[in-house]
C-alpha cells in the first residue's frame, strides 16, 4: 500500500509540474491557479496539457 500512495504522489507532481510550466509560459492564469489548488491526480494537469496538443506528435 505504501508503494501505491508514492507512485500517486509522483504521478501527480510529474503531471502537475509539466502542465504548470506550460500555464505560466502561455500566460494562461485561471488554468495555472486551478491546477496548483486542486489535487486531482494527474487528471487536471493531463486534461490541460491534452488541450494545449502537449501530446501531439511533431513528427
Amino acid at each position: 500500500m505504501f508503494f501505491i500512495i508514492i507512485a500517486l504522489i509522483v504521478w501527480e507532481i510529474y503531471w502537475k509540474a509539466k502542465a504548470l510550466w506550460i500555464a505560466a509560459r502561455k500566460s494562461h492564469k485561471n488554468y495555472f491557479i486551478l491546477i496548483l489548488v486542486i489535487n486531482s491526480l494527474g487528471i487536471l494537469p493531463i486534461y490541460y496539457l491534452f488541450k494545449q496538443n502537449y501530446f501531439k506528435r511533431t513528427n
